[in-house]
């Protein structure tokens, strides 16, 4: 997808942050935020040379920060020989054009620097046309840029670089036309993904979607699961398009587990609006597993930000309604629990919520993932009725099949027939009385 030349450009360039602290509460804190910068710098090859917080009391019109503060900045990307600012907030078109050309050097914020690297990872056809639709939203009243992207000058989505200006009404029409095109194309991939979606819903096997702050680990853990091989590496976003295998559970003949994209504090609403048709098979699973870094000091606002994203989309995190089969069931894997010292491990443990299902694992070493799978398997049983069938003792082939699609709480022999106690979903019951 990327122009290999381009792209050794871009991992070559030397860039400062600046994190504009506007002081709202519940905010994370300066140093946690310009150390999350730093990761998704790194996520595209990006060089950070240095790094600054400042305190925004009052947000300047022209260019967000302060006079004083601008200075401070140009002192810093002259002394570091930096030829990016990437600041970790969002910037309005001017505030961005007053920017570069009070400093001189390329200016982009959190959400552009997020889109990057979302160009850069988008594997499949339907990532790349969500990419691309996303940074067109984002871009399209701004044209600080000719759409090299469009023109296929170079590849990816880059920052960096570019033939010159164009004219700004050629630029809108073509941006309108192509965004046009790309929600026709996601449309029919949309319609794509709900026909794969029924055929699932159709087959008695229920969906687990993994959710979690990106880099919790949540391919980690879906490798131990599946051995599937999902790239999993110590680096923000390293996986972006949906990835689903078959996996057994105990009282579950197979369970779909799936692998969905990692979210972070401030996720672009663009991206969440293009990724939509992606996240919708979180909204369709039969139980959602949080993945959570538990070592991460941060780890309380990273789990605020995910489930403040989850109800965005439109899942109910309710579990008394989970527990009457009215919202979908989540358990919070608490992950990374081998690297925390057992202090650290006693206070979580007395901190547990008692109004949710908490897993303490190691997605790297293992420990733990058998009491989550426990879990998973109790929760996707929870709302199975228990029926009593009477067999011939020699219909194995029913016999198998129950033992395969529920659980055989009792077995006893009267006469010709087996009595069985057995627990199953109303949808297997129905389709074994058709048998």
């Amino acid at each position: 997808m990327n122009d290999p030349h381009a792209l050794d450009f871009v991992r070559g360039t030397r860039a400062v942050i600046a994190y504009p602290d506007l002081g709202r509460r519940g905010a994370v804190d300066s140093d946690a935020r310009l150390e999350e910068a730093r990761g998704l710098a790194l996520a595209i090859g990006i060089s950070v040379c240095a790094s600054h917080a400042f305190r925004i009391r009052t947000a300047r019109p022209a260019t967000l920060f302060g006079g004083g503060q601008v200075d401070i900045i140009a002192a810093s990307l002259e002394d570091e020989k930096a030829e990016l600012l990437i600041v970790d907030g969002s910037l309005s078109a001017i505030q961005q054009r007053n920017l570069e050309e009070r400093l001189k050097v390329k200016v982009i914020d959190r959400t552009g620097l997020i889109l990057e690297i979302f160009g850069e990872r988008a594997a499949t056809a339907e990532g790349r046309l969500q990419v691309e639709l996303a940074h067109l939203d984002y871009q399209a009243g701004r044209l600080v840029r000719s759409w090299t992207h469009l023109e296929r000058q170079r590849g990816g989505f880059g920052f960096l670089g570019g033939p010159g200006e164009t004219q700004i009404e050629a630029d809108r029409r073509m941006i309108r036309d192509r965004m046009a095109k790309l929600r026709r194309e996601l449309e029919q991939v949309k319609r794509t993904r709900g026909l794969h979606r029924e055929r699932r819903q159709k087959a008695p096997w229920p969906v687990i979607a993994l959710v979690g702050y990106t880099n919790a680990g949540k391919s980690t853990l879906f490798n131990r699961l599946t051995q599937a091989g999902v790239m999993a590496e110590d680096l923000l976003f390293a996986t972006l398009d949906p990835t689903m295998r078959a996996i057994r559970l105990d009282g579950v003949e197979k369970v779909i587990l799936s692998d969905t994209v990692g979210f972070v504090s401030d996720l672009p609403t663009e991206l969440v609006a293009a990724f939509r048709a992606t996240l919708e098979e979180v909204l369709s699973a039969d139980l959602v597993i949080h993945v959570r870094d538990m070592a991460h000091p941060d780890a309380q606002m990273q789990a605020e930000s995910v489930e403040t994203i989850l109800t965005d989309l439109g899942l109910v995190i309710d579990p008394v309604l989970a527990e009457q089969g009215l919202a979908t069931p989540l358990i919070e894997a608490w992950n990374k629990w081998d690297i925390l010292d057992e202090d650290a491990r006693a206070f979580l443990t007395e901190t547990m919520p008692d109004d949710r299902t908490v897993c303490p694992i190691s997605a790297l070493t293992g420990e733990g993932v058998s009491d989550l799978l426990r879990a998973a398997s109790a929760a996707l049983v929870i709302n199975h009725r228990i029926h009593d069938v009477n067999l011939p003792r020699h219909d194995g082939q029913r016999l198998a099949w129950l033992h395969a699609h529920g659980e055989v709480l009792t077995s006893d022999e009267k006469g010709d027939e087996l009595a069985l106690s057995v627990r199953l979903s109303d949808k297997d019951w129905g389709r074994f009385q058709a048998l």
